[in-house]
């Protein structure tokens, strides 16, 4: 491949950048100028695949600044690029990633630009986020009151949760909204909840965290969302099977769809039973359920055909 390949390190404030075979490297800042500027640069330099890593969230505007200007913008699952980097030697499992290993990583794996999601699709991802916060601190605050030794900590408490709930509320509207503002959405969620054990949430994370769904084959779909088995093996010593990495948002979300289509799906049921027969560990199997489930919804998104019972 000839031209630029350039590797994104991204953090709070700021984007360091590697370009090979150059071996240039420099930093800009992550904000609306920096992110302009380091557009500008790499279409001067012909820049013919970037990468950024998935960091929780602080990727986003930068795959999408940079895409947006016409760039072959990658989004790469972190943990293929911190085993790539310990396969170097030269990272160890829980030392930073950063833009040279990036680089290297698409230098040695040339993996296809996909096209990011539209505005829309970007928008619903932003509120799907809100969403699981605003949830993250109902509970964190509920905790609370659960350990406060006054009446007057419980009630403060108790109030927060309130407000919390409406916000809760108000942002549930907001994503029926989007979702019923785009016919291809609506179409799409309604193919997905016709899973049983999928719900409105699951269908609204995977449309929005996982746009590439139905574009990949079940290895790939499992990887991206961190459920694909790894295995520490050496020599004849094989250690447990393990998953890490990939989008927790997506994973989270599967992990609640799991065990309800557990309960509630009757090819789910009987294939997490079948797993629970043979010996398989209840975690071991809900993992394996939530895989199932994913590769499903993904040749259902793909064939644009409902769920039906086998």
């Amino acid at each position: 491949m000839d031209g630029t390949i350039a590797g994104i390190d991204v953090s709070r404030d700021r984007l360091d950048v590697h370009l090979l075979p150059a071996g240039t490297a420099f930093s800009v800042a992550r904000d609306a100028d920096g992110i302009a500027d380091l557009a500008r640069r790499l279409a001067a330099d012909q820049a013919r695949l970037i990468g950024v890593e998935a960091t929780g969230g602080f990727e986003t505007v930068v795959a999408a600044g940079l895409a947006a200007c016409g760039l072959p913008v990658v989004v790469l699952n972190p943990a293929q690029v911190r085993a790539f980097a310990q396969a170097l030697g030269r990272r160890a499992k829980t030392d930073p990633i950063d833009a040279l290993v990036i680089a290297r990583f698409l230098e040695a794996t040339r993996p296809e630009p996909r096209p990011l999601p539209d505005a829309q699709a970007r928008l619903l991802a932003d509120l799907v986020a809100r969403r699981r916060q605003i949830i993250q601190m109902i509970v964190a605050e509920r905790q609370r009151g659960r350990r406060a030794d006054t009446a007057r900590l419980k009630r403060s408490t108790e109030r927060l949760v309130t407000a919390l709930e409406r916000e809760l509320s108000e942002m549930d509207r907001e994503l029926d909204d989007t979702v019923r503002g785009s016919p291809l959405w609506q179409a799409k969620e309604e193919l997905l909840r016709s899973v049983p054990g999928v719900g409105a949430a699951t269908a609204r994370t995977l449309l929005a965290e996982m746009p590439e769904l139905g574009t990949l084959d079940r290895r790939q779909v499992a990887a991206l969302a961190g459920l694909a088995p790894w295995t520490r093996q050496s020599g004849r010593w094989r250690g447990r099977s393990f998953i890490a990495g990939g989008r927790a948002g997506v994973r989270s979300a599967l992990f609640m769809a799991a065990m309800v289509a557990m309960r509630h799906n009757p090819v789910l049921k009987a294939f997490y039973e079948r797993l629970l027969a043979a010996g398989k560990p209840k975690l071991v199997s809900i993992v394996a359920v939530a895989r199932k489930l994913l590769t499903i919804l993904n040749a259902m998104i793909r064939d644009n055909n409902p769920w039906q019972k086998a």
